[in-house]
């Protein structure tokens, strides 16, 4: 085949348009910090990018469903803490009350108390995380009780049982909520009986027996009042127990994420050391082939004549 001088200069000419496109193509990795910058310059790189994003961007909305359930949790432990301290004060009334020492005006001042820490308790069941009623069960937008005449009758008659389940891990969901509406009534219940024998003027002696009000060694205990104290605390280990379960998820959440930034970081991020180095290369056979260049183009008739 006859090698024309117009075929070695289109040749040249191509070698340099790529040489140029290559050299273009490593400023760009080395400016962005970016093996591509758009997904045809690799479009397996480009795959395994998105497929990471999504997995961040779930990531991220698993940890924002931990914050929640971190609210409603701790709000809860909370509360329930709040009906404990209640009713440990409510034990050391009655067993105050039920001395007879006390006069019937000194009763009805213990009965004022009373009262007030049995409002207090009603509030607590009223408890909300934000916007939601954390003891309605799935009713979150309404209160246990809506009635403190009536307590007895709560809003929520279906579906206070219920539990919330939120995401917190791919095909893991966690219960936030606590169903409180039991251990409320009992509650409620318990503080209505003392309300009434206080009322109705009766002896330390006819409290007790009432109220099954035991004292050996120093120790008190009232049946009843035992029974919702050890409810709440068995609710609020639950809670506990949630609690650590949500830090463990928290912790795995955070492997997740910084596993999946380092895998990206391997699949689209410029290797510096080695862009540096193919650049430096590139321009080597750039200047060559423009050196080379020179040769090849046919010389003018300008330059016989100098």
């Amino acid at each position: 085949m006859r090698v024309t001088q117009s075929m070695l200069s289109s040749n040249m000419l191509r070698n340099l348009n790529t040489s140029y496109s290559k050299m273009s193509k490593y400023q760009d990795m080395l400016t962005s910090g970016m093996k591509i910058t758009r997904p045809s310059d690799d479009p397996v790189v480009a795959v395994k990018g998105m497929g990471y994003r999504v997995d961040l961007d779930r990531n991220a909305q698993y940890q924002r469903n931990l914050r929640e359930a971190n609210t409603w949790l701790d709000t809860t432990d909370e509360a329930l803490d709040q009906v404990g301290s209640a009713l440990k004060r409510v034990k050391e009334l009655i067993v105050q009350a039920a001395n007879d020492t006390n006069t019937a005006d000194d009763r009805q001042k213990i009965n004022a108390e009373m009262e007030q820490l049995r409002e207090q308790l009603r509030d607590i069941a009223n408890t909300r995380a934000g916007d939601n009623y954390i003891f309605s069960g799935t009713h979150t937008n309404e209160p246990l009780y809506i009635d403190k005449t009536g307590p007895q009758n709560p809003a929520v008659s279906t579906g206070r049982d219920k539990s919330i389940e939120i995401n917190v891990f791919d095909g893991i969901s966690m219960n936030i909520n606590t169903s409180g509406a039991d251990l409320f009534e009992n509650v409620d219940a318990f503080m209505s009986q003392v309300n009434t024998l206080l009322q109705s003027g009766a002896t330390g002696e006819e409290i007790s027996g009432a109220l099954g009000l035991d004292i050996t060694d120093g120790v008190n205990t009232i049946p009843g009042l035992d029974s919702v104290y050890a409810d709440t605390l068995t609710l609020r280990a639950e809670v506990g127990a949630r609690q650590n379960r949500v830090e463990l998820m928290e912790n795995r959440l955070e492997i997740q994420e910084v596993n999946v930034t380092k895998q990206m970081s391997a699949n689209e991020s410029t290797d510096y050391a080695k862009t540096i180095t193919d650049m430096v290369t590139q321009d080597s056979i750039h200047q060559a082939a423009l050196s080379v260049g020179a040769r090849i183009i046919q010389q003018t008739l300008v330059d016989f004549i100098r």
